[in-house]
């Protein structure tokens, strides 16, 4: 199939770009999402992704799709995401105000959802998204029509982490070597300028095609003066390997040598929580640690809320998306200097990175042994976070989708 239309090159943050007009390209108005939609003739969008939002492993790459989906679909967009089924769960689900169809294996969706396309069983549509996460659905190869992939990170660290050697280092080579040549001419939406310089140097992506989107916010995360009178550290998120909350719990274990009241809260569920309990299981007093499971998003908020700190110890992300949450409810961040991280936290004024534990325990002791340090900074986070909105990361994202005339499959 021919994929070699030409697409609008958006290789800054998108909101600050200025278009040329000169450009061969459906170049669509600065307008609003409704005036977007009208202008690009797309009505139905179909989206691979691997895990449905509501799938036990499901993280931030399934919340930032949901966010996004749900407003294309309040502008009247028909949305159909395809997934891997969910345990014990119906195979199609209506959701605020889209549909995901939920079958085929946890590997198997990669096989089976392309055919899916290819047999028209999800019926026609006028624009394809893909949600690559390690392993693409390379579609590239199933439209002529408007496309696009959320490309969060490149995962060559996670896949050790969640693969035999030789399987990851087939994983690896895969994303690294072969699938980037199928997608030369498609554009890829990441969330930050961190992680856009990492998929072009190491997956060599081509820049032109690169586009970054940051992601929103949702307005019910907020802040009220609640914080808590013991210093509290909070660590949320899905409990994976790579998220590495073992150097959490030393770095918190460490410094209660210097400040004996402080607290941990530890947010969230997955397939690392057997070997965090067994990590806290070895300590002498384990009383100042918290599994707290998966939270409702009013709980989760007061918790952000009440935290002095919100922490990642992460060796990959696209974003920080717990760590901009946090920082619209009032909470600075202490995290791993690593793409995304980079973005998702503004140094000194939002929070702090580190690069090795020793900074780690050094910043993390600057707000935990001081609440007026926690409070200042927690305000100065708050006001910076305002610049992310879950609207103008859809309207956005949808600029890019549009950038070429639909062709219906």
């Amino acid at each position: 199939m021919d994929n070699s239309a030409t697409y609008l090159p958006l290789n800054s943050t998108l909101s600050e770009t200025n278009y040329d007009s000169s450009m061969s390209l459906n170049r669509l108005p600065e307008g609003n999402l409704t005036s977007l939609i009208e202008e690009s003739a797309i009505n139905n969008v179909l989206i691979l992704q691997w895990r449905d939002l509501e799938d036990s492993e499901a993280g931030g790459s399934e919340i930032h799709s949901h966010n996004i989906a749900k407003i294309w679909a309040s502008e009247g967009l028909e949305i159909t995401f395809r997934t891997s089924e969910v345990k014990n769960s119906s195979k199609s689900i209506s959701r605020n105000g889209y549909t995901s169809v939920r079958s085929g294996g946890r590997f198997g969706v990669f096989f089976n959802a392309p055919k899916d396309v290819i047999r028209q069983r999800l019926g026609k549509f006028d624009a394809l998204v893909e949600v690559w996460n390690g392993v693409p659905f390379m579609t590239p190869l199933l439209t002529k029509g408007p496309n696009m992939a959320f490309l969060h990170h490149q995962h060559g660290p996670l896949w050790n982490l969640a693969l035999p050697k030789p399987f990851a280092s087939l994983g690896r080579f895969y994303e690294r070597s072969i699938a980037p040549n199928f997608y030369r001419s498609t554009p890829i939406v990441t969330l930050s300028n961190s992680s856009a310089s990492e998929l072009s140097s190491v997956l060599g992506l081509n820049e032109e095609n690169i586009h970054i989107v940051e992601p929103g916010i949702s307005p019910s995360f907020h802040s009220l003066p609640k914080k808590a009178e013991d210093p509290l550290v909070v660590v949320a998120g899905r409990l994976s390997p790579y998220k590495q909350i073992k150097s959490v719990i030393n770095a918190v274990k460490n410094i209660r040598t210097k400040v004996p009241n402080v607290r941990l809260e530890i947010i969230g569920e997955g397939p690392d929580e057997i070997n965090i309990r067994s990590v806290i299981s070895t300590l002498e007093d384990s009383n100042w640690i918290s599994l707290k499971g998966h939270l409702s998003e009013n709980d989760l908020i007061d918790a952000y809320q009440r935290a002095w700190v919100v922490t990642s110890h992460s060796v990959s992300e696209g974003w920080g998306m717990t760590l901009t949450e946090a920082a619209r409810c009032g909470t600075a961040s202490v995290a791993s200097n690593i793409p995304g991280h980079r973005d998702a936290i503004s140094e000194g004024v939002s929070g702090f990175l580190f690069d090795n534990d020793e900074q780690y325990q050094s910043k993390l002791l600057s707000l935990l042994s001081s609440r007026s340090n926690a409070i200042k900074l927690g305000e100065s986070a708050h006001n910076w976070s305002s610049r992310f909105t879950w609207e103008k990361a859809a309207t956005e994202s949808f600029r890019v989708l549009a950038s070429t005339k639909p062709h219906n499959v």
